[in-house]
């Protein structure tokens, strides 16, 4: 994971798959659209396929995390850690902040 700052938070991109943590409360802070083209640079075509993987520890306290479904982006799934933050694929980080304000 590498530490990418943007406005005044830190949040962890996967240098491989340029899947995108964030700890509680950050994507939300983050979510204008024109943030999320920023932090979100990877391939979404690679990220729909990471999407398949089952089983996706969270990186604070190594627990599986859930998988949430969001009907209002197309089906977008996102792995969530109840006490820690969110993860999104490649490119599904910029699709959830386009429908934070539908």
């Amino acid at each position: 994971m590498e530490e990418v700052e943007c406005s005044n938070i830190v949040i962890d991109r996967c240098v491989g798959c340029h899947g995108i943590w964030f700890d509680r409360g950050e994507a939300e802070a983050l979510s204008s659209k024109w943030l999320a083209q920023f932090i979100d640079t990877g391939d979404a075509a690679m990220g729909e396929q990471m999407g398949d993987i089952d089983d996706i520890s969270c990186p604070r306290c190594g627990k599986n995390m859930r998988r949430f479904f969001d009907i209002t982006a197309s089906q977008l799934q996102v792995e969530e850690c109840d006490e820690h933050g969110k993860f999104f694929d490649a490119g599904e980080f910029t699709l959830w902040a386009e429908n934070q304000y539908l």
